[in-house]
């Protein structure tokens, strides 16, 4: 076991390990692009590709929490610093102030876009990262402190690490390597880095519209590494669930209530809001019209998802738990990717603490969410959601007042898997990894996927590094050094491979 200390205090180990890394870099490009390596100057910088992630995750850029905004505007100081180091044409666009629940505003982290290369022979490409990250503290279960890495067994930890830092840094280096090696980029490299992905991208779809016939016209394709394996088979994602996240509030006395002097005299909004949220013992939406709308599963798509590399043991396995709801792969990926599901997540006002309260709750809120699929509509299930829940709790002729708020509205995003831009991905993983990828689906909501569709248009891909285990959100997040520096190179080749797409 390697410890954090030693692995950035004694790194002769490491420095050898990059040395081989870019002597089979070099090796490949010699290869492919036919020039004589320059690389004693890179070699003895290449080091910096650790200790760059080091600093990174060091700064608690959490979103979430606006008394860390500040550290948040020094992370997207820092990476506008990295990209003009690597010789881009850095901006870093004011996206206005966040609107604070007390009734005060805080400025939004600007974001961070740079330019590689205007040559308008070659294709252009717009790669999309954030290096905001998900609150985290060593209390809630990690093993180490989440804002310092730490090297265990060839896996880097920290928050951050691959939601979505090292991806990120793994594109800049992609940059750097080529430049380093005094190799011409073969495509134009754009890049868009936000602060803010975490709590919904506040003020980018904005800035997205603004720029959409500016930085975004001479853009052919979009790139997003912000997602992660489905196995331990490399991957390329060309689907997304969206997400429509509710508020049902029920209401009832002006106050608590004591249950010992009232129970059994009043309707209490608690029931009456369990009561409303239920569903079959399999968990099927009962709402009408939501199943319906599905996309139909096709024999090719079945086939695609009977040939993915995913064990159902090793996946209860990693969860902890000894059975699922379904016992074959294809219907289990199926109801992860293109199904929706419904997700109820707490229930703000009731008790919750430790110990004992006989209480009863004067207004609780319950928050839910429903999985978007093709061809569902966010505004149609916003009806449906709320018409259905007005119906059933009007059967319970309750004297307490329902309201229902749906505050997320995300569409679900859908590339074609036969695009060019997959084609190139496929051809890049075979050269990197000597294996065909996985075509997957991703069950979570990227929004921002649907958002450069929509207002630019433009083609996208889904190229992840991160690995299945690497438990984004969770405790003890991580990235190996494998798919760090393996991430790196698929991610050089891939810029070659776009290069091939012809133009018309």
């Amino acid at each position: 076991m390697l410890h954090n200390s030693d692995f950035f205090s004694q790194n002769s180990k490491f420095i050898s390990r990059f040395n081989f890394f870019l002597t089979i870099l070099s090796f490949y490009l010699a290869i492919e692009f036919r020039f004589f390596s320059r690389n004693s100057e890179f070699i003895s910088r290449n080091y910096d590709f650790f200790l760059t992630l080091r600093q990174w995750i060091a700064v608690e850029s959490d979103s979430s929490d606006v008394t860390k905004r500040s550290d948040l505007h020094r992370m997207m100081d820092m990476t506008a610093e990295k990209l003009r180091l690597v010789g881009g044409s850095v901006e870093m666009v004011d996206v206005g102030m966040q609107a604070l629940p007390n009734g005060s505003s805080i400025a939004l982290p600007k974001v961070v876009t740079a330019r590689f290369g205007e040559d308008p022979s070659k294709r252009t490409v717009c790669v999309y990262g954030h290096v905001d990250v998900q609150p985290a503290k060593k209390e809630d279960g990690w093993a180490t402190d989440p804002y310092e890495l730490t090297d265990i067994d060839g896996n880097l930890y920290g928050r951050g690490a691959s939601d979505n830092k090292a991806p990120v840094l793994a594109w800049i280096h992609t940059v750097e390597v080529y430049k380093a090696l005094n190799i011409d980029l073969p495509v134009n490299v754009k890049f868009i880095i936000e602060g803010m992905e975490e709590t919904g991208s506040n003020g980018l779809d904005d800035m997205i519209v603004a720029q959409k016939d500016s930085f975004f016209s001479d853009v052919d394709y979009i790139i997003i590494s912000d997602c992660v394996w489905l196995s331990r088979r490399p991957a390329l994602t060309y689907g997304t669930r969206g997400n429509c996240y509710f508020f049902a509030e029920v209401e009832g006395p002006k106050k608590d209530l004591h249950s010992g002097v009232y129970g059994g005299t009043v309707m209490e909004p608690m029931t009456d809001l369990i009561g409303i949220l239920g569903a079959d013992l399999l968990g099927k939406i009962l709402i009408p019209g939501v199943r319906e709308a599905v996309a139909h599963l096709s024999d090719e798509e079945w086939k695609m998802y009977q040939d993915i590399e995913f064990d159902l043991e090793s996946y209860k396995s990693e969860i902890g738990l000894s059975q699922l709801m379904y016992s074959n792969k294809v219907d289990l990926l199926a109801h992860r990717w293109r199904h929706p599901t419904v997700s109820i997540h707490g229930i703000e006002g009731a008790f919750s603490s430790a110990g004992t309260k006989t209480v009863i709750p004067a207004k609780v809120i319950a928050k839910f969410s429903i999985r978007q699929v093709p061809n569902m509509d966010p505004a149609v299930v916003e009806k449906q959601v709320t018409d259905y829940l007005h119906s059933v709790f009007a059967k319970r002729k309750s004297p307490n007042k329902l309201s229902i708020t749906m505050v997320i509205g995300a569409k679900p995003w859908l590339a074609d898997p036969k695009h060019p831009l997959y084609e190139a991905g496929k051809a890049a993983v075979k050269r990197v990894f000597a294996v065909e990828p996985d075509l997957i689906r991703e069950g979570g909501t990227i929004p921002i996927a649907r958002t450069f569709q929509d207002v630019t248009g433009k083609s996208i891909i889904m190229l992840p590094i991160g690995g299945f285990d690497d438990g984004l959100h969770s405790q003890n997040e991580k990235i190996s050094r494998y798919n760090y520096m393996e991430g790196t190179k698929l991610f050089i080749a891939y810029l070659h491979e776009v290069s091939q797409i012809k133009k018309y």
